[in-house]
């Protein structure tokens, strides 16, 4: 797993400026999935979806700071009643190492800040407080050079490796390993190898990047995320480089684990899976990071490879984060039990080979910066997203890939709205569940000592998570940031 890969800056997803191998390799010898897609946008609420199949608001877990804490149960949970070894190795973005979050070993784990993570995100009443604090330090930080977040990747690596080649003479039962870079989450700074392969020329400007938004909800969402406030014509290039650096530094690492995988024999029994938290806006629509219900922040790559899996497939089938959970279970030959069941993820393994369920993909947002939750569903050639409160969306993404002409607001599209809106009500009660995270993060507000408080913390300010917490584990002297 990375962290905020966009399935757009992959060279298997048709992008030719993005120098990607070795994923691209992967996807070759498996089943690529071309409509996948984040339970939400943003990395603490995707990854409690991932760690138990359940959608954010089955999850409770609504913004950066209600992470999970493996009191429901997941795909790793069961795992270990059943006797198999589950171990993680790098980024969870969970509350505690010291809660029982379904592994049973946790090496170089990387948390919330503190237990609580960006606080500031619980404070979603208007008015919404300042985030240009973070916005400015994202724009100043981008380009050519190292940061502890590559050395950290780089030993999450490593220590992958180590642990694949302990694993070659064969063990009782299946494994199953996490791995979990940050790459290429921002600061885009990229290792000046990865960066020098890219030319800006062949990038490209992002599209509609001075683009400001008439939709009232995103007029909100873009003056709390500012971050064109502060790029340049220089910055929006030396970010976009970066960013491709830090997707070929990502693929490169891959590549080491696989090179492992086949080193040690274990590749022929190896299944491999491939996934991101979250994409990057990368400056396309006015916006950069993610949190937004486009393509470049809700879309996501998945690509599964294996003994069993259909090599150089694609499939359009929508797909979800969710689905990893009933893939893991079947990848180490477990039936679901009476309550997963019930879940609403299909294995990949299924659906690789041919398998074309009705269904309807859901991902939701309840962070930072958004004056209300909203909900944005795919199905067949249409994307709609549902605010709360606020006028909707509707794109038809066969004939408008890029996400421009809202059809919303159109007659003739009138049906297809209701439709939409109808299996997004099949799926949950927006307004309700609008109002239960409201509520939820009023009382964690509270218990947290009220807004001012939490104006005050030390998670109510950061742009990244540092790696304060096993900085002696990297062996670095300082790791106040990411200047190390």
């Amino acid at each position: 797993m990375s962290d905020e890969h966009s399935r757009s800056i992959l060279g298997c997803y048709g992008n030719k400026a993005v120098h990607t191998p070795r994923l691209d390799a992967l996807a070759a010898a498996g089943t690529r999935f071309d409509q996948a897609y984040t339970p939400s946008p943003v990395c603490v609420s995707a990854r409690a979806s991932l760690a138990t199949g359940r959608w954010v608001h089955d999850t409770g877990s609504w913004s950066s700071a209600e992470p999970y804490d493996g009191s429901i149960p997941g795909w790793g949970h069961r795992l270990i009643d059943s006797g198999h070894d589950v171990a993680s190795i790098g980024k969870l973005h969970y509350r505690s190492r010291h809660d029982a979050n379904g592994f049973r070993e946790e090496l170089l784990p990387l948390h919330v800040v503190g237990g609580t993570g960006w606080t500031k995100g619980l404070l979603r009443g208007r008015p919404l407080p300042s985030y240009d604090d973070s916005t400015s330090e994202f724009a100043r930080q981008v380009g050519v050079g190292e940061t502890a977040y590559a050395h950290y990747d780089r030993t999450i690596c490593e220590t992958a490796c180590k642990w694949l080649e302990t694993r070659q003479g064969g063990t009782e039962k299946p494994w199953v390993l996490f791995v979990s870079f940050v790459s290429p989450h921002y600061p885009l700074i990229a290792p000046e190898a990865f960066h020098r392969l890219h030319n800006f020329d062949e990038i490209g400007w992002p599209r509609r990047h001075r683009w400001r938004p008439d939709h009232p909800v995103l007029q909100e969402i873009y003056r709390f995320y500012n971050y064109n406030d502060h790029f340049s014509e220089d910055a929006v290039r030396q970010a976009r480089l970066g960013y491709y650096g830090l997707c070929a530094f990502l693929d490169s690492l891959v590549g080491r684990l696989l090179d492992t995988l086949e080193a040690t024999g274990l590749s022929s029994e190896t299944n491999v899976l491939y996934t991101t938290d979250h994409g990057e806006m990368l400056g396309d629509h006015g916006m950069w990071t993610k949190m937004l219900m486009y393509e470049g922040s809700a879309g996501i790559p998945m690509i599964l490879a294996g003994p069993e899996v259909p090599s150089g497939r694609v499939v359009d089938t929508p797909v979800s984060l969710i689905d990893c959970h009933q893939t893991v279970l079947r990848s180490v030959g477990l039936e679901p039990d009476e309550a997963e069941a019930d879940l609403p993820g299909r294995s990949l393994f299924d659906i690789a080979a041919g398998s074309r369920p009705e269904r309807t993909i859901l991902s939701e947002y309840h962070d930072g910066g958004s004056p209300t939750g909203y909900f944005m569903i795919r199905r067949d050639d249409w994307k709609y997203v549902h605010y709360v409160g606020g006028p909707p969306q509707l794109f038809n993404l066969a004939e408008d890939p890029f996400e421009e002409d809202d059809l919303a607001g159109s007659a003739a599209y009138g049906g297809v709205r209701r439709d939409c809106e109808a299996a997004l009500r099949d799926l949950c009660d927006p307004e309700r569940v609008n109002e239960r995270a409201f509520a939820d993060q009023e009382r964690q507000v509270k218990k947290l000592g009220g807004r001012e408080a939490v104006l005050a913390m030390e998670g109510g300010h950061f742009g990244f998570t540092p790696l304060v917490d096993i900085a002696e584990e990297l062996q670095l002297s300082r790791c106040e940031g990411l200047d190390a």
